[in-house]
């Protein structure tokens, strides 16, 4: 199917800078939607608000409320858990409902189930390597701070400039 021009939306500027968060919102909001969740929160704060360990091997895969009207009771959490943790997540269930509850303040999920697609814990994580200045960046840098006479701030604009550096590095430049 092929659009006309005129029919494209016109897309409204902004003459400011916006965080990638805003620019995916208008992307991932339908998506999520679809899975049942109103807004991204539960999934943006999840680290916060799930207890211990389940916060790091399990995920909310979707929220599924009841046929007609949210009732009083909640909705259903479905997580996407970590294989060997399904038993205690089935176990915790209302332990971690009662967590989430607290952080929103109401009854948002009755009760939890898991989902069969597992969860693989860090595949969105990268391994950081700590950027190691070159000599001739450490004496750049050391001679620009060389003068100023508090510790704590020549150390910090160090820093500042090492970080700079690679920044610079990374894109060829």
């Amino acid at each position: 199917m092929v659009m006309a021009k005129d029919n494209l939306p016109e897309l409204k500027r902004r003459n400011r800078t916006m965080s990638v968060a805003d620019v995916l919102a208008g992307v991932l909001d339908p998506v999520l939607k679809k899975r049942g969740f109103a807004s991204r929160d539960i999934i943006a704060h999840w680290s916060v608000m799930a207890p211990k360990p389940y916060d790091e091997v399990a995920i909310p895969d979707k929220l599924s409320w009841p046929r007609g009207e949210r009732s009083a009771e909640g909705a259903m959490l479905v997580l996407r858990c970590v294989p060997g943790h399904a038993l205690a997540i089935s176990h915790e269930g209302d332990k971690i409902a009662a967590a989430i509850n607290l952080y929103f303040g109401f009854v948002l999920v009755g009760s939890v189930r898991l989902s069969a697609e597992a969860f693989t814990p860090g595949s969105s994580k990268k391994d950081e390597v700590p950027f190691q200045p070159s000599q001739s960046v450490k004496a750049k840098v050391g001679a620009q701070v060389a003068e100023i006479e508090n510790d704590d701030l020549r150390e910090a604009l160090r820093t500042l400039g090492h970080a700079l550096s690679s920044r610079s590095e990374q894109k060829g430049g």
